[in-house]
């Protein structure tokens, strides 16, 4: 009997030292791997608008303003260029907890990037997602075969950080649900570069791979069996006449499939953009160029899709904090900056 104790004592012991190092050593990025870890700490079936796509989501929907001025309880579940292909198991994945009113897609990765398998930053789009078959899957399309275990299994990657550990390693764990469930995905950045503001003319459509093409009507067959509104977007940013091909194409299948495409490159005056001082750079946002198109983004889904407005409802309290949290970090910021 002592030593069937000390046996289960054991295996208990070394389960939770794996997940106190494993915990540890995990990759932590706010461009993609704590968007999905983020995820899974939210309230369930409390997320009434899930932003989806690249880091043209993250960077430009500004959650706290949406919560702070609509009441609408927004998570930006995106990662760095995140091709369609893996968007479709992060939306998979995301209906395992939630069932948002509406899904908004931006079409960005499909405009600018082409390739089968997209390593660039894959990282950020792989890490954070719990084991599951789900995750297999994913892998299954995103990564060569002869590349698999580059990122698979995550603790064999990432195990050798021991030089690179800092105070935010110790930080997540689930006695921090807490701080976990006030992260909506928004990172803001705060530089200002000043860009040109573009005029395009392209009228053709054509732009979409074809891997990319099968699973955007995935995503679209997906969302309807679900009974979710699926609205295709484009984030601003500065376009180009070979970008606006995709989004000709585009629009052409929101057409085809009754949905609504917006692009709002096409509403840079609505939405108040200043190419002076609202970019970080010709791809984002900054923080105040965020403000801007968030607040215009929020009306638009406040008074069109009618999406309820949360605020002092019993179980929303973190996102009253994400938005004390921004403010307070874009405060700081700006202090040192100046």
């Amino acid at each position: 009997m002592k030593k069937r104790t000390s046996r289960i004592l054991f295996v208990l012991l070394l389960l939770v030292t794996f997940y106190l190092v494993s915990k540890v050593l995990s990759v932590k990025s706010t461009h993609g791997i704590e968007q999905k870890a983020g995820m899974y700490w939210q309230p369930r079936n409390s997320i009434d608008a899930v932003m989806m796509g690249t880091s043209h989501i993250h960077c430009n929907v500004n959650t706290g303003l949406l919560w702070d001025e609509y009441g609408i309880a927004a998570y930006d579940y995106s990662g760095a260029e995140q091709p369609l292909w893996m968007t479709y198991y992060y939306l998979k994945e995301l209906y395992k907890y939630q069932n948002p009113k509406v899904i908004l897609l931006d079409l960005y990765a499909p405009a600018r990037f082409k390739e089968d398998y997209q390593y660039t930053w894959i990282a950020e789009n792989i890490y954070g997602m719990r084991f599951s078959l789900n995750k297999l899957e994913m892998l299954s399309v995103s990564v060569e075969p002869d590349r698999l275990f580059d990122y698979f299994p995550s603790f064999l990657v990432y195990h050798s950080r021991y030089d690179d550990l800092e105070a935010e390693d110790f930080e997540n764990f689930f006695w921090n649900g807490e701080q976990l469930e006030n992260f909506k995905g928004y990172t803001p950045y705060l530089l200002r570069e000043a860009q040109t503001c573009p005029h395009v003319t392209e009228k053709e459509a054509g732009g979409f791979s074809e891997k990319s093409l099968k699973y955007l009507l995935k995503i679209i067959d997906y969302t309807k069996k679900k009974g979710t509104k699926l609205i295709l977007m484009v984030a601003p940013y500065v376009v180009t006449d070979e970008d606006m091909r995709t989004y000709n194409q585009a629009a052409q299948i929101a057409r085809e499939n009754d949905l609504t495409f917006i692009d709002f490159n096409s509403c840079y005056d609505k939405i108040g953009l200043d190419f002076d001082v609202d970019f970080n750079d010709e791809s984002h946002l900054n923080y105040w160029g965020s403000c801007k198109f968030s607040r215009y983004l929020g009306k638009l889904l406040s008074d069109d899709l009618s999406l309820p407005d949360r605020r002092g409802e019993e179980g929303y309290e973190s996102w009253d904090e994400n938005a004390r949290l921004i403010r307070e970090y874009v405060s700081n910021s700006s202090a040192v900056q100046d």
